[in-house]
């Protein structure tokens, strides 16, 4: 196995959907376990443990960010877990911060929809295929951002009424498809 140690973000998508509710409470997935991502890369299933072990033993939690900028946290994520799909997170918007009403604003419309990790690696190795399949993590922070590294994953946001944005979201993505195909 190699060893890493520069910082990295992975951005994606998930499938299952960010939830937004007007409260200001977030949560989703915001890794999918042995999905292959643009960058070639496989996260596989266990590698986030020692990473939420050892934040736990600390008493730190996992950030939660504004499109990675560490100068503008967002709010708290009071949930950070894997489970048999990936890493799922739950958490609020601080909406007393201007950023937060910002994001909380962007996530509502629909202009924002994805969820991105900071990690730094600890252990990967690369399969026939080419991809590095990443075992051991350390995760630093997960980013609401505008672009998700996994483009085939959908999210899924909810307003308090129920309205869901998927329609708006599908209108981004085939806008977005479009000018790469330029």
């Amino acid at each position: 196995m190699t060893e890493y140690g520069a910082p990295e973000r992975k951005y994606l998508r998930p499938e299952q959907g960010l939830t937004v509710t007007g409260s200001g409470t977030v949560e989703g997935y915001a890794s999918l376990f042995g999905l292959k991502d643009q960058g070639g890369d496989v996260v596989l299933a266990g590698a986030y443990a020692g990473s939420l072990k050892r934040l736990a033993s600390a008493g730190a939690k996992v950030k939660m960010l504004w499109q990675h900028d560490a100068a503008q946290p967002i709010g708290v994520w009071d949930e950070v877990r894997e489970d048999a799909r990936g890493l799922w997170v739950k958490g609020r918007i601080l909406t007393e911060v201007a950023r937060g009403r910002e994001a909380a604003a962007l996530l509502a419309a629909g202009a924002i929809d994805g969820l991105s990790i900071g990690y730094r690696t600890v252990k990967a190795e690369r399969d026939g295929k080419g991809r590095r399949l990443l075992s051991e993590l350390e995760l630093w922070e997960v980013s609401l951002v505008t672009f998700p590294m996994l483009s085939e994953a959908r999210v899924q946001a909810k307003s308090d009424d129920g309205w869901h944005w998927r329609q708006m979201v599908q209108v981004f993505d085939d806008a977005r498809r479009q000018l790469a195909e330029r």
